[in-house]
C-alpha cells in the first residue's frame, strides 16, 4: 500500500510521481503527495465473556464467532449494569454497537417488564441496527422502529408489543412526546435510553436534540421511569462533557479502546497548480450560490473531484478496493463519474469485466433497494470504487476495505479518523489518503502534518440555555404537561422562569396559580423545526412545473435566493426569478445552459450590546460579549464562471436583517498598529485578511463549518473607538463557537498566522486569506498586513505552550 501511494502521480495515474521528491522527509512539496505517514497496527485487549451473561445471549454471540469482548465492551457492561450513564467514545469499527446492545439485552432477557429507547440520528441508521438486532434471534426481543413512514395501525402495535423502540429525535420531538399519554407505559417501563452518534448532536441541531432529551427527562419522571443513558460517539475531545451536556445527567467514559487495528499508510495530497482546466468543484456543491465557492482570477490547483476522480480510477487499477468520501451528493457523483471515464474499456485480468462497471457513486436520495444493492456489492467485493458522501458514514457496516481517500477536509478531525477507520476494517494492512481543496483549513493541514497526525479531536458544542432554542421548546413542554416555574429551573434552568413569563405576557401561555398552560389549537411541537433555528424556510419552487426543488434558512435567503441570483441545488443550475418574502417563495427557473454565476454583495454592521466577559492583552482588548449584527444584501454581480471580470452589477432593495448572537473581538489602538508598520492605509486590508482567515481555522477548535461564523473587520468601530476584529456566531442567541475561540484565543491566533505565513501565494489565495462569502468580493486585503496584526496580538497574548498537548498516538 506505501509503494501505491508512493508511485501515484499528481494527475492521479500511477507511475507519474515526482521520484525526486521524498514524501517521508520533513521538506514539504506543493503538490502531489506531500506527506506520508505510517501508523502501526495494535493488537486486541481481550476480555473472556462473562459466564453470567443470559444462557441464550451467550448462545447466540457464539453462534456468531463471538467467545470474547473487547475491554471497552466488558467496561461499558459492568459499568451499565451498576446503572452508571456512560458515553463510549472509542474508535470507528471498535464494535460500539455491541458494547450499548450487551447491557440492553441482557435486561430485557431477564425482566419482562423493561423497555428500551434507541435514538439514531438518521433512519438508515437505525433500520441497520434494526437488522443487527433481529440477527441475534431472541424472541424475548421485540425491536421495531418507529419513523415517520410507520403507518399508524403500525404504531398501534408496536406501541402494544414492542420492547426496545428505534426512532430518531425529530420524531421523538413531534409526535411521541406531544401524544406521551398513548405511550406511557413505554415510558413507565423504560430502562435504558440508546443515543447513537451521538457527536452529531452538537452546534443548534444539538442544543435542540439537549432539549428534547430533557422533555423525554421530564415525562419519563412522571411514568415513574428512571432509564440509564448509553451514549455512543466518534472520538470527540470532550465526550463527557458533552454527553453531560446533551443529556443533563452526569455521564462516565469509556475511552480505552481495546479493539485490534491492522497497520495504515495515510497520505497528505494537493493537487496541482493548473492555468486553464474549468472548475467543476462549485457545481457539486448543492445548495449554494453558483459561483460563490469559486474565487476567481487567482492561480488555481486542478479541480479537486477531477484530481480525486483520476486517484480512484488508479486504487481499481491496481486492485485496491476503496471508497472516497465527498462533501456533497453531486461530488460522489461527478468522482465516480471521472474514474469511469478514465478506466474507459480497461478489464480486470481475472474477470473480464470491465473496470469501469466496478465503480459507483453511493449518496442520499437513492432508493433504498438501490442503497442495499450498492451495501451488498460493495461486501463481497464485486464493487472496487465507491464515491460516497457521509450517507455512508454513519454507522454502516462496510469490511474489508483496502484504501480510503477524503475528497477535501471532512470538517473535523474526528470525521477525518472516522473515515480513515473504514480502510482495514477487518485487520489487514490498508491505506489513507487526503486530498486538499483551496481552503485555508486544508492548506494548514497539509503544510502541518505533525498538527494533523498529534492534535487533539475538537470538542463539540451546545448550548441548551440559548433562548431562542429554549423558548419554543418551553411552549412544547407546557402542552406536553403544565410546567411551573420549580420545575422549569429543574429540568431547563435557570432562565427558563423568565421565558415563561414573557409568553405570557405575549399571549402564548396562560398563567393559572403556578402552572403555565398552552393556549393554542395546534401543536407547539409542530412549529419547531429540530434542524434549524429562526424564522419559517424559504421554498424553492420551480416556476415552470411547479416542483419543489427545495428549501433554504429564512436566514441565508437573501444571499442564496435573491432575485437575479444563480442558484445550485444537486448539481443543476436555476436562476432565481423572484424572492416572495411574505410568502416565504423563491421562483426559479432551469439555466442549465448558463455561463453565468453571481456574487451577492452586502454590508455589515455590528452593535455591541453588552460584554460578557473581559480580558486585556497589553494595550489590546479582547472580548466576549452579545451583539446585535444587521446584515443588508444591496445587489449582486455577474460573472462568467471562472472569469474575475464582473459584467454586470445589480442593485437589489432588501430589507436588512438582524442577528441577536455572541461574538468574540478585540480592539487595538492605532498607536501600536503605527508602531507595527501597519498605517491607516494598510489598516483595513490587514483586519479584513485577519479576520477571514481567523473564521476559516475556528473550526479547528470546535466541531463546526466556517458558514456557522460571521465576521467584521473596520478600522474605527464606534463602540470601541478603535480598529476592531469581530468574529460571531451565525444563530440567533450564540452556538458556543465564539465564547471557544475566546476561551482559546491565542491557540487560535497562532493557528490562523501559521496557515497564513505558510502558504506560498504573494498576495493572498483561497487558501488563506480569501473567502468565498466576503460580501466585499475579498477586498481589500493584505495578506503580509493579517500576519503582523497577528504577531502584534501573539506578541502580546497570554503564553501558550511551544507545543500544545497533542493527541494520543493510538488514533
Amino acid at each position: 500500500m506505501l509503494e501505491l501511494l508512493g508511485r501515484t502521480g499528481a494527475s492521479g495515474a500511477a507511475g507519474a510521481g515526482r521520484a525526486e521528491h521524498d514524501p517521508a522527509s520533513d521538506d514539504p512539496a506543493d503538490e502531489g503527495l506531500v506527506h506520508l505517514r505510517h501508523r502501526p497496527a495494535r493488537s486486541a485487549t481481550m476480555v473472556a465473556l462473562p459466564d453470567d451473561l443470559p444462557a441464550s445471549l451467550r448462545a447466540r454471540l457464539e453462534h456468531a464467532g463471538i467467545d470474547h469482548l473487547w475491554s471497552h465492551q466488558a467496561e461499558t457492561l459492568d459499568r451499565a449494569r451498576q446503572r452508571e450513564h456512560l458515553v463510549i467514545a472509542t474508535g470507528t469499527a471498535s464494535g460500539k454497537s455491541l458494547a450499548y446492545q450487551l447491557p440492553v439485552l441482557e435486561r430485557l432477557l431477564t425482566d419482562d417488564s423493561a423497555a428500551a429507547l434507541y435514538l439514531a440520528p438518521t433512519k438508515a441508521l437505525a433500520h441497520d441496527q434494526l437488522r443487527a438486532i433481529r440477527a441475534m434471534k431472541l424472541p424475548q426481543v421485540r425491536a421495531a422502529v418507529l419513523d415517520g413512514d410507520v403507518e399508524q395501525t403500525e404504531r398501534d402495535a408496536i406501541r402494544k408489543t414492542a420492547n426496545w423502540v428505534l426512532t430518531n429525535p425529530d420524531l421523538l420531538h413531534r409526535s411521541l412526546l406531544p401524544n406521551h399519554r398513548w405511550w406511557a407505559d413505554l415510558l413507565h417501563r423504560l430502562t435504558f435510553v440508546i443515543i447513537d452518534e451521538s457527536h452529531v448532536a452538537r452546534g443548534v441541531f444539538g442544543g435542540h436534540v439537549a432539549l428534547v432529551i430533557r422533555r423525554l427527562r421530564r415525562l419519563v419522571e412522571r411514568y415513574s421511569g428512571d432509564p440509564t443513558f448509553l451514549l455512543a460517539s466518534a472520538t470527540i475531545g470532550n465526550p463527557g462533557e458533552h454527553a453531560t451536556a446533551l443529556t443533563g445527567l452526569q455521564v462516565g467514559e469509556v475511552l480505552r479502546d481495546g479493539s485490534p487495528r491492522g497497520p495504515l499508510d495515510i497520505g497528505l495530497w494537493r493537487p496541482p497548480l493548473m492555468d486553464d482546466e474549468p472548475d467543476v468543484d462549485a457545481s457539486a456543491n448543492p445548495g449554494t450560490v453558483a459561483g460563490e465557492d469559486d474565487i476567481a482570477g487567482q492561480p488555481a490547483r486542478r479541480s479537486l473531484l477531477r484530481e480525486t476522480g483520476d486517484l480512484l480510477a488508479s486504487f481499481v487499477a491496481a486492485d485496491v478496493q476503496t471508497l472516497v468520501f465527498t462533501r456533497s451528493r453531486k461530488g460522489a457523483e461527478v468522482v465516480a463519474l471521472t474514474a469511469r471515464e478514465r478506466l474507459g474499456d480497461a478489464r480486470d485480468e481475472s474477470t473480464g469485466g470491465r473496470l469501469a462497471d466496478a465503480v459507483s457513486a453511493y449518496r442520499a436520495g437513492y432508493l433504498a433497494d438501490e442503497r442495499r444493492d450498492l451495501e451488498d456489492r460493495l461486501r463481497r467485493g464485486e464493487l472496487r470504487g465507491v464515491a460516497a458522501t457521509e450517507a455512508l458514514e454513519l454507522g454502516i457496516d462496510v469490511s474489508g476495505l483496502d484504501a480510503v481517500i477524503l475528497a477535501g477536509w471532512p470538517g473535523t478531525t474526528s470525521s477525518f479518523w472516522q473515515r480513515l477507520g473504514r480502510a482495514g476494517r477487518t485487520g489487514g494492512a490498508a491505506a489513507g489518503l487526503f486530498v486538499a481543496q483551496e481552503d485555508p483549513l486544508d492548506n494548514y493541514l497539509v503544510t502541518h502534518p505533525e498538527e494533523l497526525f498529534t492534535r487533539d479531536p475538537e470538542d463539540a458544542i451546545l448550548d441548551p440555555d440559548n433562548p431562542y432554542l429554549l423558548g419554543p421548546h418551553l411552549r412544547c413542554a407546557c402542552q406536553e404537561a403544565p410546567l411551573g416555574d420549580v420545575d422549569a429551573v429543574q429540568w431547563f434552568g435557570p432562565t427558563a422562569p423568565g421565558l415563561l413569563a414573557e409568553d405570557v405576557a405575549a399571549g402564548v401561555l396562560r398563567r393559572r396559580g403556578d402552572l403555565h398552560y398552552w393556549i393554542s389549537r395546534q401543536r407547539a411541537a409542530a412549529r419547531v423545526n429540530l434542524r434549524s433555528v429562526g424564522g419559517e424556510p424559504v421554498r424553492i419552487v420551480d416556476g415552470d412545473t411547479g416542483a419543489l426543488i427545495g428549501d433554504v434558512d429564512a436566514s441565508r435567503a437573501h444571499r442564496q435566493v435573491h432575485t437575479g441570483a444563480m442558484y445550485l441545488h444537486r448539481g443543476r443550475r436555476f436562476e432565481v426569478q423572484e424572492l416572495d418574502l411574505e410568502r416565504h417563495l423563491a421562483i426559479v427557473r432551469d439555466a442549465s445552459s448558463s455561463t453565468l454565476t453571481t456574487r451577492p454583495r452586502s454590508e455589515t454592521d455590528v452593535r455591541v450590546l453588552d460584554e460578557q466577559r473581559a480580558v486585556d492583552w497589553g494595550d489590546v482588548q479582547v472580548r466576549l460579549g452579545r451583539v446585535e449584527v444587521t446584515t443588508q444584501v444591496t445587489g449582486y454581480d455577474v460573472l462568467r464562471i471562472g472569469s474575475a471580470k464582473v459584467l454586470e452589477r445589480v442593485d437589489l432593495e432588501l430589507p436588512p436583517i438582524e442577528l441577536r448572537t455572541v461574538a468574540v473581538w478585540y480592539a487595538i489602538p492605532d498607536g501600536s498598529l503605527d508602531d507595527a508598520g501597519i498605517g491607516p492605509r494598510r489598516v483595513p486590508g490587514s483586519l479584513h485578511a485577519a479576520e477571514h482567515a481567523a473564521i476559516g481555522m475556528l473550526p479547528l477548535l470546535a466541531l463546526c463549518d466556517r458558514w456557522d461564523l460571521g465576521g467584521l473587520s473596520t478600522a474605527r468601530h464606534p463602540d470601541t473607538d478603535r480598529p476592531t476584529v469581530f468574529i460571531y456566531d451565525g444563530y440567533p442567541g450564540g452556538a458556543g463557537l465564539a465564547q471557544r475561540s475566546f476561551e482559546r484565543l491565542p491557540d487560535h491566533l497562532q493557528l490562523t498566522r501559521q496557515t497564513i505565513a505558510s502558504c506560498r501565494c504573494r498576495d493572498g489565495c483561497p487558501s488563506c486569506v480569501q473567502s468565498p462569502k466576503c460580501g466585499n468580493g475579498n477586498d481589500p486585503l493584505d495578506k503580509r498586513g493579517a500576519v503582523e496584526v497577528l504577531d502584534l496580538l501573539l506578541a502580546r497574548a497570554p503564553q501558550i505552550p511551544a507545543d500544545p498537548p497533542g493527541r494520543r498516538d493510538d488514533q
